[in-house]
């Protein structure tokens, strides 16, 4: 309604429709409620009358299928009615559900709201907004038929004499025609908002959203792991490799500058230089290992074993790579396990165990150190519980005092191509 060519667009007519029918449709639908309760009375008398009683409760549902169907002329939106499927075949069955559940009763509320209050409101909105305002717009006309050129009577209340005020009128009910375009508007969209907000299925509602939630999640995790990569193959190409120059070059003149302050200067700039390249290389490891894009989760989690202080056993198999959220996710997470293990565990010897079965992948990180790991004293074990569960994953950690420390994760995922194991 806030865009400029609203008068001219379809919405206004499909409003006068939308309401327009619902005056017609809450009629029927109150002579059907009124006929049928009075069959059943009268037939309760020999029983007859109860069996119908449940047709009677049901009888919101084709009304709430109706009101589906006419919410296409002013909600662009569809609205799902999804009612529980019958646990066994057969009639009885069949009732014995509709009869249970929320949503038959929602349903049949709607229909007696609909048949006594609401289509009333349609019929008045609709006759005030059109009646009046076209009225007016027809003065001319009236006057030069049944006026015979001499008068008109504008909604059987005013009497036109003239022409200039029988024109006069025309305008002033073309203008408010134009303001009643958007009563009309506002009646429906309110009246819609109101139908959607009693027989829309809650549950299919949150079934989407929850479904809408998990595709962004994932959509936001695989940016995520992409600007990562961008970042390590960025840092990997043209920061390291200026280092690496730099520290040649550094080299370079350290050796063919005569011994005295100069050199001292440039073998203390060349040494720094090395760490910095020391330091960007670890960086870039942090970020996203090489080895993990080219060769996949099994050499990088071998790698990640020869570079950790405390002796770790691998026994990882893996007959075809995750995909790349999820293997990011995983080495990571066994990244930080062996670094909490080298840190704050006093083990003498880990081990990294895990495969792939039926349709997730398991990882197991096992210490003989000292136990005794709580999530609730550190933001590290809470950090690898959030970026596995936001792939839907699994963490379970078991460190009693004393040892030995377990963390075990899961992923669902099916794995793709076949590992490299060339690494």
């Amino acid at each position: 309604m806030s865009r400029p060519g609203f008068l001219l667009s379809s919405w206004p007519w499909r409003s006068a429709a939308y309401l327009l029918t619902g005056a017609v449709t809450g009629a029927a639908v109150l002579v059907g409620i009124v006929t049928a309760a009075a069959v059943c009375g009268a037939l309760a008398v020999v029983l007859v009358g109860l069996p119908l009683l449940v047709v009677v409760a049901l009888g919101g549902i084709p009304v709430a299928l109706l009101e589906r169907s006419r919410l296409r002329l002013v909600d662009r939106d569809p609205v799902s009615g999804r009612h529980r499927v019958p646990a066994a075949p057969g009639l009885w069955a069949w009732l014995t559900t509709r009869l249970r559940e929320q949503a038959t009763w929602r349903e049949l509320g709607y229909a007696l709201l609909f048949a006594g209050l609401l289509w009333p409101v349609d019929a008045l909105v609709v006759t005030v907004a059109l009646l009046v305002p076209l009225s007016m717009v027809a003065a001319p006309m009236l006057m030069a038929t049944v006026g015979d050129g001499h008068e008109a009577k504008v909604l059987k209340q005013w009497t036109v004499t003239t022409w200039p005020t029988a024109f006069g009128v025309a305008v002033l009910g073309l203008l408010l025609l134009g303001l009643c375009a958007y009563v009309l508007g506002i009646a429906a969209g309110a009246r819609a908002g109101l139908t959607r907000l009693l027989i829309a299925s809650r549950e299919g509602e949150l079934g989407a959203r929850v479904v809408e939630l998990a595709r962004s999640r994932v959509r936001l995790v695989d940016a995520f792991e992409a600007e990562r990569r961008r970042i390590e193959r960025d840092l990997h190409d043209g920061a390291q490799q200026r280092l690496v120059a730099l520290t040649m070059a550094l080299g370079l003149a350290r050796l063919d500058a005569p011994p005295g302050p100069l050199a001292e200067r440039l073998t203390t700039a060349h040494q720094e230089a090395g760490e910095a390249l020391a330091e960007l290389r670890e960086l870039i490891h942090g970020i996203h290992p090489k080895i993990l894009t080219d060769y996949g989760l099994l050499a990088a989690v071998g790698d990640a074993a020869d570079r950790c202080v405390v002796p770790v056993d691998v026994d990882l198999e893996l007959p075809g790579r995750p995909t790349p959220a999820v293997e990011s996710a995983a080495y990571f997470v066994v990244c930080e396990a062996l670094a909490n293990v080298a840190r704050h565990s006093g083990a003498d010897r880990a081990r990294v165990s895990g495969g792939h079965r039926d349709g997730r992948l398991f990882l197991e990180v096992r210490d003989d150190g000292r136990g005794g790991a709580d999530a609730s004293k550190g933001s590290g074990l809470t950090g690898l519980a959030d970026r596995v569960s936001v792939l839907d994953g699994r963490l379970a950690l078991t460190s009693p005092p004393g040892g030995p420390t377990l963390l075990h994760v899961e992923f669902p995922c099916e794995l793709t191509e076949a590992a490299d194991r060339s690494a």
